[in-house]
């Protein structure tokens, strides 16, 4: 029996599974890789990185 559900990888673990448009876990594969990632980034393991130029805080009555 062939699966018509599209093949992807997990992005926490690499694990194949058939995507499905109600799995609450998309894109990963369950609720603990979700998990997994989001703690990831809780601790900076992941960053977006900033290549703009650093402004400093502005003070509420300022002007821009």
């Amino acid at each position: 029996m062939t699966s018509d559900k599209l093949q992807v990888r997990c992005p926490s673990c690499g694990k194949q599974f058939g995507w499905d448009e109600t799995l609450p876990s998309r894109p990963f594969c369950s609720d603990r890789c979700r998990l997994i990632d989001l703690g990831e980034w809780l601790e900076e393991g992941h960053k977006i990185p900033d290549t703009g130029e650093s402004k400093p805080f502005m003070i509420a009555d300022e002007e821009p």
